[in-house]
């Protein structure tokens, strides 16, 4: 980022004024939601924020994450930072030290924020103390997806807890004919599956390893342990149609009863939902499994980070956007669409959210106060990007090469990160 700051040096500082004069609010939202329900949920955005008398504008760049950063990259460099962009995690304490982003305290305490967004959001909104996004959910990744007629059929009585059970269960299943794990390879789904196990097998050493980015813990006997169960996984029990499958269709095969168990993050719930799957009956949901008993969460959260601006017509505009996407109404639409949950804890789930959704909350709150909750390392919520970035590519080397053994994942995977440090 340090060309970032030298190309913004000579910036004038503005600052997010609560009291700047009205005129007319305006904002150009640069996201990556190009698509499906992502887009629905934008263009709900959109309509909430004309409702409340600004003028919308987006700007959408399809594909990877790297294509909006690009962008914004660019905009920044020629001197016109867009006024609100869809980051999160480390992206946002990066471009915070450009020292270009606007600040948003005095919105927060008047909407009282502190209070109400979930306190493992704060220091990623609060890099360095001042609000600088605003979160518009909270996505769980450790869920366990599960077809009701493949375990009954394969004689699994209730869905696994702990990973011994998860193994007997896909012993069961694959003697049964059928798929165990539905599943489709790349670097993130990989990297999804693999910090769910690490995390279920070991809190701690998750904390060290992929919040912290402690190499010698992802060189660890613990993380050895780990791939050795991710290979069990990967050979015996995936199957080899995920080589070439598309991630957003790895749902239907449990919804369709074609495999018993899917692990994946909450949006899994609005592909089900979209392809006409009943919960109860089709699939249910459950934390995925734990060696340590208790509710578990890996956060995810999608938000909007604010850049300062010269025209006021923008900076109210920052006003209105940040204001609309905090509020309860906008929190339950969203969510309601998109399967997580509303980044407020406040918000009342009774009516209108699924029942898994509702798992969620409770099991969210259950992991604050058992102090279980974590944010995610494989989607982008802890370490540096280049370094997640290094740690995923050694994940799907594991899963590519079936002769490479636990141990030395653990020292590639350990050698990869700390080379990017």
């Amino acid at each position: 980022m340090e060309y970032l700051r030298t190309a913004v040096a000579a910036a004038a500082a503005y600052t997010f004024v609560a009291g700047a004069a009205l005129a007319e609010p305006k904002t150009n939202l640069l996201h990556q939601w190009a698509t499906g329900s992502d887009a629905q949920a934008i263009a709900k955005l959109g309509e909430m924020f004309t409702a409340k008398g600004g003028t919308w504008q987006q700007t959408s760049i399809a594909g990877h994450t790297a294509n909006t950063l690009a962008k914004l990259r660019a905009d920044v460099i020629a001197g016109n930072a867009p006024p609100a962009v869809q980051l999160k995690g480390p992206e946002i304490a990066e471009w915070n030290e450009t020292g270009m982003t606007a600040n948003l305290d005095d919105l927060a305490t008047a909407e009282n924020w502190e209070k109400v967004v979930a306190p493992e959001l704060l220091p990623v909104m609060k890099p360095t103390g001042s609000w600088v996004a605003a979160p518009m959910n909270i996505h769980r990744i450790n869920w366990l997806w599960a077809s009701p007629k493949v375990m009954q059929e394969a004689g699994v009585a209730e869905v696994p807890k702990t990973w011994a059970d998860f193994n007997a269960a896909c012993d069961k299943i694959v003697a049964s004919g059928k798929i165990c794990i539905s599943h489709s390879t790349a670097d993130w789904t990989d990297s999804t599956v693999f910090e769910v196990v690490v995390y279920g097998m070991d809190l701690d050493l998750f904390k060290k390893a992929f919040v912290e980015g402690d190499v010698e813990a992802m060189r660890s006997d613990g993380m050895v342990k780990a791939f050795e169960q991710f290979r069990t996984m990967t050979t015996k029990y995936m199957d080899p149609g995920m080589n070439g499958r598309e991630w957003d269709s790895m749902s239907h095969l449990v919804g369709r009863g074609e495999a018993a168990f899917h692990i994946m993050g909450d949006w899994t719930l609005g592909l089900l939902t979209a392809g006409g799957f009943k919960e109860g009956t089709d699939y249910v949901c459950a934390q995925a499994p734990t060696d340590w008993g208790k509710p578990g969460f890996i956060l995810n959260s999608d938000s909007v980070v604010f850049f300062q601006q010269k025209d006021p017509d923008y900076v109210e505009g920052q006003k209105l956007l940040a204001s609309t996407i905090l509020s309860p109404e906008f929190q339950t639409i969203f969510n309601q669409t998109k399967g997580s949950i509303p980044a407020r804890l406040d918000v009342d789930l009774s009516n209108g959210f699924n029942p898994c959704q509702q798992l969620s909350q409770k099991d969210l709150q259950a992991s604050i106060d058992g102090g279980t909750l974590v944010r995610s390392m494989a989607h982008n919520m802890t370490i540096p990007q280049k370094v997640r970035g290094a740690i995923m590519d050694s994940v799907t080397e594991f899963v590519a090469t079936p002769d490479m053994t636990a141990q030395d994942a653990a020292s590639a995977m350990a050698d990869a990160a700390e080379a990017q440090m």
